[in-house]
């Protein structure tokens, strides 16, 4: 199952919204997992999200899934570095990437939930919303 074109156009829409309003494209110069970068983990992890929601007929609120997935983790540095700054990284950096995302984007009380309980269980409070278990998913 694949999104449909209606639903891809309006992931593209988002992600170049998003992209033109915030500072995501800085993310492409960070390493997020092996060889892929930051920007390009939120990509696919908004799309997945997406394209679960669908799978599995979750209804959702797709601007929200779609906006809080590209930013979620908007931490801005690579977290590789040995900045002491940097440590504990997994616990810390939704909190890192929300005050970011309050700095540069109107987020909503669900873009806001899935950014802040996207680690979950290492945060220790589940997503409250579908949107934010769909992108832990």
């Amino acid at each position: 199952m694949q999104l449909t074109s209606e639903e891809l156009a309006l992931f593209n829409r988002m992600l170049a919204h998003v992209s033109a309003n915030t500072s995501l494209l800085r993310m492409d110069g960070f390493t997020q997992h092996g060889d892929t970068t930051t920007l390009w983990h939120c990509i696919a992890v908004a799309y997945y999200s997406l394209w679960l929601a669908r799978r599995l007929r979750i209804a959702c609120r797709v601007r929200s899934l779609v906006s809080g997935a590209l930013l979620h983790d908007y931490f801005l540095y690579d977290w590789h570095d040995p900045d002491p700054g940097h440590r504990f990284h997994g616990f810390r950096h939704p909190a890192f990437a929300l005050r970011n995302v309050r700095r540069d984007w109107r987020a909503n009380r669900i873009e806001a939930e899935i950014i802040r309980r996207h680690m979950f269980p290492l945060t220790p409070i589940p997503p409250l919303c579908r949107e934010g278990l769909l992108v832990c998913l």
